[in-house]
This record gives C-alpha cells, sequence and structure tokens, in this order.
C-alpha cells in the first residue's frame, strides 16, 4: 500500500487531519506514449533463426504453428533481458544480396554477435527440441541442449531455451520461469490475479468478492500474503498459489497493511496502527507479533527488506513530507536516504542490495519511479511518461515491474534497470500492485 492509500485509509479513520493531507495532487498530470527506450546501455546483440524440423515423418500444421510459436517466444525473452538485444532478420537485406538462406557471415553483417539455432523433431505426442548457440564472427559453437516433453508445454520448452542461453552466456539465472502477481479490479471488487512473467496463461487467483491489496509472494513462490477487507477492517490472509486456498492470518484492532516478507520466509513486516498511530511490526508468518520497531508521531509505511534481510527500508513523513528512511532490522539506527523532491514513496531493496528504487513526484508533477544508492548518492528518474507506481523487481535484480497509466488506463509494465525496454503485460486496464514472484 503507497502513502497515498495509506494516507487516505488513516483519513477515513481519523488517525490523522484532513488538513494534512492537502498536498499539491492537483498537479499531476498524465501523458500518453508507448514504449520508450533510454539510457545509454548497449547489450549484447543476439539473433534467433527460425525453428527448423529436422525429422522424416509427416508432421501436421499445428506442428509447425508450435515451431513458429516456441521461436517466437525465445525470440521475446531474449529480447526482454537486459544484458540482450534481439537482432532481426533484414527482408530489405536478403533482397538486396539476393541471400536465400541467412549464413553466419550475413548475421554478423547484421550485427548479431551471436546467433541462436533451433530444430525440432515430434516422436509420437512429444516435442523434441534442440539449441545451438554460435559465435557469428569465430564461427564456433559455444552451447548446446535438448529438451523432450509434451508437444503442448513448447511454451515452458521455449522459456527453458532461453533460461539456458542466459546461462551460457552471463553465467547467471534467467527469469523466464517466473511467475508474476498482480490486483484487477472486477465490478467493486479487486482480485489477486497469476501469469507468467511475460503475462501469458493469465488467471484469476482470489474469488473473495472484496477488496485485495498489496500481494507479497513468499520466498517458495508457494503463498501469497495480501491485505484483505473481507471482514470489514484490513488485515493479513495468505492464498496458496496452486489451490487458491485463502487463510486469515491477523485480528488486530484497527488496520494492517503494506506486508513484506522477510528473505528468509521466517517474518513479515507489515504496518500496523492498533496502537492509535501507523507504525512499523514484524510479525511472524502465523500473524502474530514478534517486535514493534518504530515508536513515532509520523506516519511511518511502505517497508521492504534488504535482500540480507538486516536492514529495512520504509517511508515516513517525519520531517514533513514522505520521504524513505532505512533502518537496521531490529528499529534501531534510523537513516534518512532520500532528500531529492518532496514527494518519495513505496521504496524497494534491489535485490543486488545496491540501490532502493521508489515512487517520486517528479518537478513536472507527474509520479515516476526512481533509484538511489544506498549511500544517498545516484539518484536518477527511471520513468518518462504517465503515472508510474507499484515498482517491484525481478528476482535476478535486472527488471522492474510496475503500474502506468501511460495508455490511459491502470496497466502492469516491465522495464530495466536503465529505463530502456519498457513493456505492456496487460491490457485490460484496472490493474494494480504488481509482485514479481521467486526464481522457479
Amino acid at each position: 500500500m503507497n502513502f497515498r492509500i495509506w494516507l487516505s485509509a488513516l483519513l477515513i479513520l481519523g488517525v490523522i487531519s484532513p488538513a494534512w493531507a492537502q498536498g499539491d495532487d492537483e498537479d499531476v498530470h498524465t501523458i500518453f506514449f508507448d514504449t520508450i527506450r533510454t539510457g545509454d546501455v548497449r547489450p549484447t546483440p543476439v539473433a534467433v533463426e527460425d525453428m527448423k524440423y529436422i525429422g522424416t515423418q509427416y508432421i501436421t500444421a499445428a506442428d509447425s504453428q508450435i515451431m513458429g510459436s516456441l521461436t517466437g517466444v525465445v525470440q521475446f525473452d531474449l529480447d526482454f533481458y537486459a544484458d540482450f538485444e534481439l537482432v532481426r532478420l533484414d527482408p530489405f537485406y536478403l533482397k538486396t544480396y539476393e541471400i536465400k538462406e541467412m549464413d553466419l557471415l550475413g548475421w554478423q553483417r547484421l550485427g548479431a554477435q551471436y546467433l541462436v539455432r533451433l530444430e525440432a523433431e515430434f516422436p509420437a505426442a512429444n516435442l523434441r527440441s534442440r539449441w545451438r548457440l554460435l559465435d557469428t564472427k569465430t564461427k564456433q559453437e559455444i552451447g548446446k541442449g535438448l529438451f523432450e516433453g509434451d508437444r503442448y508445454s513448447w511454451r515452458e520448452t521455449a522459456h527453458r531455451i532461453s533460461n539456458d542461453i542466459v546461462k551460457t552466456l552471463t553465467g547467471e539465472r534467467g527469469v523466464f520461469l517466473t511467475q508474476i502477481a498482480y490486483i484487477r479490479k472486477i465490478g467493486k471488487a479487486k482480485e489477486i490475479f497469476i501469469a507468467d512473467y511475460d503475462g501469458a496463461n493469465e488467471r484469476q487467483l482470489t474469488k473473495m468478492g472484496t477488496i485485495n491489496i498489496s500481494p507479497c509472494f513468499a520466498p517458495s513462490g508457494q503463498d501469497i500474503y495480501f491485505i484483505s477487507f473481507r471482514d470489514g477492517d484490513a488485515q493479513l490472509f495468505k492464498v496458496d498459489v496452486n489451490s487458491g486456498k485463502v487463510s486469515k492470518l491477523t485480528n488486530f484492532p484497527g488496520l494492517v497493511s503494506a506486508p513484506a516478507v522477510s528473505p528468509d520466509g521466517n517474518k513479515i513486516a507489515c504496518i500496523l496502527t492498533k496502537d492509535g498511530n501507523s507504525e512499523i511490526y514484524v510479525l511472524d508468518i502465523s500473524g502474530k507479533v514478534i517486535k514493534r520497531l518504530t515508536n513515532h508521531p509520523a506516519i511511518e509505511s511502505a517497508p521492504t527488506w534488504s535482500p540480507d534481510g538486516r536492514l529495512i527500508a520504509f517511508t515516513s513523513d517525519r520531517t514533513g513530507s514522505p520521504q524513505i528512511y532505512t533502518m537496521d532490522a531490529d528499529g534501531f539506527n534510523v537513516k534518512r536516504l532520500t532528500y531529492e523532491g518532496k514527494y518519495n514513496d513505496s521504496p524497494l531493496w534491489s535485490a543486488r542490495g545496491d540501490r532502493v528504487t521508489f515512487v517520486s513526484r517528479t518537478k513536472s508533477g507527474r509520479f515516476d519511479l526512481a533509484s538511489i544508492d544506498t549511500s544517498g548518492e545516484g539518484f536518477r528518474i527511471l520513468t518518462q511518461v504517465g503515472q508510474n507506481e507499484n515498482p517491484h523487481f525481478s528476482p535476478d535484480g535486472k527488471q522492474l515491474i510496475f503500474a502506468s497509466t501511460r495508455l490511459g488506463t491502470d496497466d502492469i509494465y516491465t522495464g530495466d534497470l536503465s529505463g530502456r525496454n519498457q513493456r505492456r503485460l496487460t491490457r485490460s486496464g484496472s490493474c494494480s500492485n504488481p509482485i514479481w514472484g521467486p526464481m522457479r
């Protein structure tokens, strides 16, 4: 729950005066653009050829479609990855040089440093997929692999191939088998939806017919913690990702909000108003209070754990406007992190631990994503269009998922940390509170 939503809830409860809440929101406006590509990052150019059938038996049109779709997913994955950029086949180049089939030299001339070649067979009801990774300059094969499984699981096979290519070229794990969760408004209710990282295979996870917000994956990926108004006041719940079974964890007086599960999965930092003011507490995973971390008359909100679980960043208006602070996980050693801008909220620690991303009201009056080094240096703005909120990192720390109004409706977008390669994942509108699940 971000600071403005939290503020509205406190106003309803009468915890603070309405006069305090009159900020400069009237100046906020929206600019509509689609994908933008910014920054000075130079990703590695990689090409992916269409998958070829190498068997000897007759294949159906559906099999051909599977090969085309699998190729498209691998191309999308590698172009999505922050370190790569997809080199596409240029029909003009083929026509100009009267080339019937591209070779490594042709791909090199188009700018590709590496080329992925895909091959398929269809033994029985299965799909057998082979991939080879070639250096277009040295002509050497630098990686290869094989997957076999149900032919209708071709999307998962494509993501596994993409993950292997990322591992071969970078040594790091790819995120192409991860899932995302977000909130979608249905009538007067808000429900949790879950989908693949690229927005495919979307399904509705909760069907509670009430307001549910602030989803938060457990590190195992098995459960999602969230806030629900099902029984009146906002309380902490969790839902099993596979079964959809919902459990209520807290029953405190006042509000519960902004849950954040610790990296070890054993604790949940959240906001409670049970003692009259909004303060940060740490609960165990059954919902029982372990410790109160803050004790200040200001509004404290939006706690987020550092990757090692030793620190917590949070929002506080203790200096008159919402700013980002950090403290030790036991509540001591509070430090202010942001000084630039009058409104900074919704902090999120990067998976690599070196930066904190947050929502900042920029000079234009717009809400943009921004980030800052954990030392307090290196403040930079990551977005430039629409209202952008609820940032959350991919598990490899290279991508952000966030909600934006840049095309007029509330939808979910992703982009890498340089602000490059921003993509729209949902198109239904009324989507918010996205979160990225753990590695699978």
